[in-house]
């Protein structure tokens, strides 16, 4: 049976505001916006609640946007001025976002986690002219390097002697030069993990019909309330949290630090209806809580994992949920006892975790896409998941796989309004990723089933084996992310002969500090156990024969991605790659 979207009018409102807020197929940023606030204006929209509480409703919002891009008008703003925003969470944070946009001018969102060096080589790279930043960085941003040329510095919170966004105020009024649908909205630098960044230039076509189009696949309320813990630089949470939230009237709660016993107040504080997270904190999560289930022993452990099989059946095959009163207890522990939805991205998440959040009752999906893609290709609809997907592609999305293998997996190409315009200032690029007629290789590899996808890994990253075997180390790490006593793992080639091409699997691991604290002699030894155990698991070829122990945490982005590349360096005569 053809699928249907759940919810294929998710944008039919719209209808009503062409013509009149808005001309074209899509309304601009600015003009989504407006939209939300002439429906919605009385209602809260941006939320912090550490270090103090505070809420803007969508009125309050708006009033402050106009009044900082009018300032900005002011001083000299035009259309298709760069204009960076940096910092910890914050509806300050995204107020700037809007009055950048507001004022025609293009937004630069930069990772705070940079050093200042490589955050004003960006910027110079980018032609920014301005920026808003947080106030432990606002001094030391442009006396680095010498290649800027900053006009202006604004500070995101109040303690500093720069001016701070909320008190920036014109004389006058300033009129702005309206974007459309097709000029670039925002500049995203992404690093990957290889250390290389390119600017990926988003359209407000292409900001704007993913966050709608993905609402096909998923209803959202005015009534949700999201919650913003992962960067919001990150295109990720960007485009699902923060364009999500304000294209349909809900809520943001702003969470500064992606600290545990944080992360859970804010949740239940706040009451978070929309959780959207990385595999890393939902598998710490979940291991955390059937760790805590183990230790009241077997008897219970055996009774709450044959419930949870049996709640998972009946969601799955019955759409009946019944794992929220039989497990409100275990999700109260959680802070989860408000959540209707839970999704995954940023990267691979193991089915069995995908499976257990469901068997205890949460809607938990994940989905996928790119920075090049704004960022959602594909999302798991909660009416028809897939374990075993990252989900459906999106409508308007097209997916191809070329040069498929006997399994059918090959390289993972899209086109679609979501597709960027290209990397700033780098046609070479650009041409190397996006064809003429608007197909994007996305550098992934996986196959494709009635418009599921399935991911085996990225394409950059395979490891050949000796026997020609192709093994993506993403599959190999997925069996990892339930293991308590593994912080972290990092699965690279290795080569016993350097003048032979091929490579065994290796593992550089991390352990937790539980682990270290229960072996503290015999750390290598426990952790070979826990690989021994996982390598039944795995088909022969793919079992991992050296395992590395990390002295100190892996190198990661600041979405909680090990930085590959640079594990493979710092560890690189333990791999045999001298």
């Amino acid at each position: 049976m053809a699928f249907k979207a759940p919810n294929p009018d998710a944008y039919a409102f719209l209808d009503q505001y062409r013509g009149t807020v808005f001309n074209g197929t899509w309304p601009t940023v600015v003009e989504m916006f407006e939209i939300s606030c002439s429906r919605f204006g009385s209602r809260p929209c941006f939320r912090s609640i550490h270090p103090k509480d505070f809420t803007l409703t969508y009125d309050e919002v708006r009033e402050k946007v106009l009044q900082i891009s009018n300032y900005l008008l002011s001083t000299g703003v035009r259309k298709g001025d760069k204009i960076a925003v940096s910092g910890k969470n914050s509806p300050e944070w995204a107020v700037a976002y809007l009055a950048i946009l507001y004022a025609g001018a293009i937004v630069v969102p930069l990772d705070i986690t940079y050093n200042d060096t490589d955050m004003e080589t960006l910027m110079a790279f980018g032609g920014v002219s301005r920026i808003f930043i947080d106030a432990d960085r606002i001094d030391g941003i442009g006396t680095k390097t010498g290649k800027l040329n900053l006009v202006e510095k604004y500070c995101l919170e109040e303690k500093s002697s720069y001016s701070y966004l909320f008190d920036l105020k014109a004389d006058g009024t300033f009129q702005a030069e309206k974007a459309v649908e097709d000029d670039v909205a925002a500049i995203l630098f992404t690093s990957g993990t290889t250390g290389v960044p390119k600017g990926v230039q988003l359209t407000h076509r292409n900001l704007v019909s993913d966050c709608y189009l993905a609402q096909c696949l998923m209803k959202l309320y005015p009534e949700d309330v999201f919650y913003a813990i992962l960067p919001l630089h990150h295109a990720y949470t960007m485009l699902a949290v923060f364009f999500e939230t304000i294209s349909v009237g809900a809520s943001c709660v702003f969470g500064k630090r992606l600290i545990v016993p944080q992360v859970l107040k804010e949740l239940k504080v706040g009451k978070v209806t929309m959780f959207l997270a990385v595999p890393l904190l939902f598998n710490k999560l979940l291991s955390a809580l059937m760790d805590g289930v183990r230790k009241k022993g077997i008897l219970v452990y055996g009774l709450i994992r044959a419930l949870m099989g049996l709640s998972g059946f009946l969601k799955k095959v019955f759409h009946v949920n019944v794992g929220k009163k039989w497990f409100g207890f275990l999700l109260k522990n959680l802070s989860l006892e408000n959540a209707r939805i839970c999704i995954c991205g940023g990267g691979p998440l193991p089915p069995s975790t995908f499976k257990m959040y469901n068997e205890l009752g949460i809607d938990f999906v994940q989905g996928y896409g790119l920075t090049e893609t704004s960022p959602i290709t594909h999302l798991n609809p909660v009416e028809a998941y897939n374990e075993e997907s990252v989900g459906h592609n999106i409508p308007g999305v097209e997916v191809r796989i070329v040069d498929p293998d006997s399994d059918g997996n090959g390289v993972i190409h899209v086109r679609g309004s979501v597709v960027m315009k290209g990397y700033y200032n780098n046609e070479e690029a650009t041409r190397e990723v996006l064809s003429e007629d608007g197909w994007l290789n996305t550098g992934d590899v996986g196959h494709e089933k009635d418009g599921y996808l399935f991911l085996t890994g990225r394409a950059k990253n395979v490891i050949v084996t000796g026997g020609g075997k192709n093994v993506f180390p993403e599959e190999v790490e997925d069996h990892f992310q339930l293991h308590y006593d593994v912080d972290q793992i990092c699965v690279c080639g290795y080569r016993n002969d350097p003048k032979d091409r091929s490579e065994e699997i290796a593992a550089v691991i991390y352990p937790s500090a539980d682990a270290l604290k229960a072996h503290p002699s015999d750390i290598e030894d426990h952790i070979n156990s826990i690989v021994s155990e996982v390598n039944k698991e795995l088909q022969s070829y793919k079992k991992i024969t050296r395992v590395v122990i990390a002295k100190e945490p892996l190198p990661m982005t600041s979405t909680k991605k090990i930085k590959r590349f640079e594990v493979e360096k710092l560890y690189k005569k333990e791999l045999g790659k001298d």
